[in-house]
């Protein structure tokens, strides 16, 4: 048995953090949390990410964020992740191109149906 999808994801999802982190967060060095390399606001959103990620509905089969029909962030910490984004993605190509690779395979997959919980019912 290999490593979950979610396990996949938070590593890259804090890879790309981290990767944002060291570039814009440079003068908060002092505050960075010792344990994870990353500034309060960064720990902050990298916590939330998991605790979304270990909820996600979809589990096992969860689709990339972007191509996710559910969007279960909050505003402004979906804007913070955006832009973590943006910034790391195409950094990945260089920093972990195997990591890059496997999360643009992901992306391109079509995203399974919503769970059965999420779907709308027929009107009678």
């Amino acid at each position: 048995m290999g490593i979950s999808n979610i396990s996949k994801e938070k590593a890259t999802l804090t890879y790309m953090i981290r990767i944002y982190c060291c570039a814009h967060h440079q003068h908060e060095t002092i505050d960075r949390n010792l344990e994870t390399g990353l500034c309060d606001s960064c720990a902050e959103l990298t916590r939330y990410a998991y605790k979304r990620l270990s909820h996600c509905q979809f589990g096992e089969n969860k689709p990339t964020c972007g191509k996710c029909p559910i969007h279960c962030y909050k505003p402004d910490m979906r804007e913070h992740i955006k832009q973590v984004m943006r910034y790391a993605g195409p950094r990945m190509v260089y920093r972990h191109p195997i990591m890059a690779i496997r999360h643009l395979i992901s992306s391109l997959q079509k995203p399974p149906a919503l769970p059965e919980a999420r779907q709308k019912k027929p009107v009678k």
